[in-house]
């Protein structure tokens, strides 16, 4: 029963990267005989350049997840869970577009390269918005040596001591 996590999360990577490899294998298979058979059309050129950064991230997934194994059988290390948010959720992403693309050009021919432009606006998009988080984060500490209120409470005062200050009756003092 010791490190039943462990064990359980090495039979889900093992699982999971034999299911990526036979899809990937599948579809650069079907990819390739059909474009030196019935689509000569198809560009290799573009599916060599398109097609390498989802190969070197399914490899580099690999080496992470894989799980190892001692002489003896017993579990040494079962690698880094493939469903963990952030930058591995990324490189999921990029993968699956990748495949889907390649459906997408055998169906409709090299024009359909295109849209493998979503990989790289997806990247903009996720960086502005962490960039923007980020800033969002840093103006409260940049803002001033107090604390806020006092800052936005002498920028838009109420009707109520607007008027009162136009009397010269009870003065509000911020501090």
């Amino acid at each position: 029963m010791a490190q039943k996590a462990a064990k359980s999360l090495a039979i889900r990577n093992s699982a999971r990267l034999r299911q990526t490899h036979l899809i990937t294998i599948t579809l650069h298979a079907i990819f390739l005989a059909l474009s030196f058979t019935l689509r000569r059309s198809l560009s290799l050129w573009l599916y060599l350049l398109l097609c390498l950064p989802a190969i070197l991230i399914e490899v580099y997934l690999d080496i992470l997840a894989r799980p190892t194994y001692q002489p003896s059988g017993d579990l040494k290390r079962p690698g880094e869970d493939l469903d963990a948010k952030g930058l591995t959720e990324f490189m999921w992403d990029i993968l699956y577009w990748t495949w889907i693309n390649m459906i997408i050009v055998v169906i409709f021919g090299n024009r359909a390269w295109w849209a493998y432009l979503v990989v790289p606006g997806y990247a903009i998009y996720s960086v502005v918005g962490a960039a923007r988080g980020v800033k969002s984060m840093m103006g409260g500490i940049a803002g001033g040596a107090g604390d806020g209120d006092g800052v936005q409470a002498t920028q838009s005062s109420s009707k109520r001591q607007s008027k009162m200050e136009k009397r010269g009756g009870q003065k509000v003092v911020y501090r």
